[in-house]
C-alpha cells in the first residue's frame, strides 16, 4: 500500500465544526518528548518548550498536537516536531515507532488529564533530534536540560496539562529517572 501525498491530507476543520466534533468525539494526539543521545543511544539532554498556555501565564509544555485525518502517526510526530523546533531539527524516528505511554485528557477538571476543550486520546513518544532546533509559532523558548534537572519538582511544576507526568513517565522508560 502506498504513502498518502501531503496535499490528501485533511488540514484544520473549520472551527465551529471542530468544536462539534470535539464534543462527541474524543480527538486522537501525540505528545513527543525531544531528546538528544549519545553515541550509544542514551538520553542525554532533555528539550522542553516555554509557552503562554490557553489559561494564560507562562509554562514548560512538550511538544504535542493532534493527528490529522489520513495522516500516519509518523508524519503527525515530524509535522509537530518541525512545526516546534523548525525545519532543521532532525527527528531520528524508529522504523516502528512505539509509544511509551498512552494518555486521555478529560474536559473534567480532576479526572486524570485535562483540556477543557475536548476528551483526547494522546500517544507518548520520545523521538531524538539532530539538527538545529529553534522554537517556532506559538513555542516562546526551547530549553535543553539534563534528564536530572528535568524531573526536578521545581521545573515539572511549571509544566501544563499533565506533561509533568508525561515527562517522568519518558525518562523512567529511557531508564533516566532518578
Amino acid at each position: 500500500m502506498s504513502g498518502l501525498a501531503s496535499d490528501d491530507i485533511t488540514p484544520w476543520l473549520p472551527p465551529e465544526e471542530l468544536a462539534l466534533v470535539r464534543s462527541k468525539v474524543p480527538m486522537i494526539y501525540v505528545d513527543i518528548v525531544p531528546v538528544r543521545v549519545d553515541a550509544v543511544g542514551l538520553v542525554e539532554q532533555v528539550g522542553l518548550l516555554l509557552r503562554n498556555p490557553r489559561e494564560g501565564g507562562i509554562l514548560r509544555s512538550l511538544v504535542s498536537g493532534r493527528v490529522l485525518y489520513r495522516e500516519r502517526v509518523r508524519e503527525a510526530i515530524v509535522r509537530h516536531l518541525e512545526k516546534d523546533l523548525g525545519l532543521l531539527c532532525l527527528p531520528q524516528l524508529p522504523v516502528a515507532p512505539q509509544p511509551f505511554t498512552i494518555a486521555e485528557y478529560f474536559p473534567t477538571p480532576g479526572a486524570g488529564f485535562h483540556d477543557p476543550r475536548q476528551h483526547a486520546v494522546s500517544l507518548g513518544y520520545v523521538i531524538p533530534v539532530d539538527g538545529e532546533c529553534e522554537p517556532q509559532q506559538d513555542a516562546l523558548d526551547l530549553t535543553w536540560f539534563t534528564p536530572a534537572e528535568a524531573t526536578d519538582p521545581a521545573l515539572l511544576a511549571e509544566m501544563v496539562d499533565g506533561h509533568d507526568v508525561l515527562l517522568r513517565q519518558a525518562m523512567a522508560h529511557v531508564g533516566r529517572l532518578w
